[in-house]
């Protein structure tokens, strides 16, 4: 099944259109890809039961720090996205991971589970990587789910899951959308390109091909 529209007609947040999911042969780029990324742990063949849904979140950020804590409507964004991601239904366990005690001790008090990952991790992959070998519980399965995505739909997070189970040879999946024109030129807007089997070949914030 190359591409797994979610179980409704919700869409995306933000997006103004439908959400499909895509899965790919390798892993590389696609960990900025998307609101939710999957990645294959264990079993690459057989069916892929359990599943882990971690949210990275640091204070430290360059443009926006603290962000994880920024209210929207009486909560901290990350309660906000730690409670859409607790209505998915395909997920065994969510956490927390962060390096930052303001952010967990903030987690903690509207119940979530929390890691602490180290200060040097470069990226939320690497943040979900570590976070992951804490746990005391195996995966087949990882979700990664960006911190700042308050408005995630929970049909996204368990299609990207559909997506590694019914694939055998995929070892991740990601959420993908409808480019708009006017969204071609902002290079905060991942690109992607897929074939004609919904497998992801290219990722890149600049055009798919960019003439430098």
């Amino acid at each position: 099944m190359p591409i797994c529209p979610p179980s409704s007609d919700s869409s995306s947040p933000g997006s103004g259109a439908r959400a499909w999911i895509i899965h790919g042969l390798a892993l590389g780029a696609a960990a900025a890809a998307a609101a939710a990324v999957a990645y294959l742990y264990r079993r690459p063949g057989g069916f892929r039961s359990r599943a882990v849904g971690i949210i990275p979140a640091r204070f430290a950020s360059s443009r926006f720090e603290g962000k994880p804590l920024a209210p929207i409507l009486g909560k901290p964004m990350i309660q906000r996205t730690w409670e859409r991601v607790m209505l998915a239904s395909s997920l065994d366990h969510v956490v927390v991971a962060t390096d930052d005690e303001r952010i967990a001790e903030c987690c903690r008090g509207f119940g979530a589970d929390v890691i602490m990952t180290s200060e040097s991790c470069r990226n939320g992959s690497e943040r979900c990587c570590e976070a992951l070998q804490k746990l005391k519980k195996h995966y087949d399965i990882v979700v990664n789910i960006q911190g700042d995505e308050p408005l995630i739909e929970p049909e996204i997070i368990d299609g990207v899951v559909m997506a590694l189970q019914r694939a055998p040879d995929a070892v991740f999946s990601t959420a993908v959308t409808s480019l708009k024109p006017e969204d071609a030129s902002d290079t905060n807007r991942v690109k992607c390109v897929i074939d004609s089997q919904g497998y992801a070949i290219y990722f890149s914030r600049g055009l798919i091909p960019f003439n430098k």
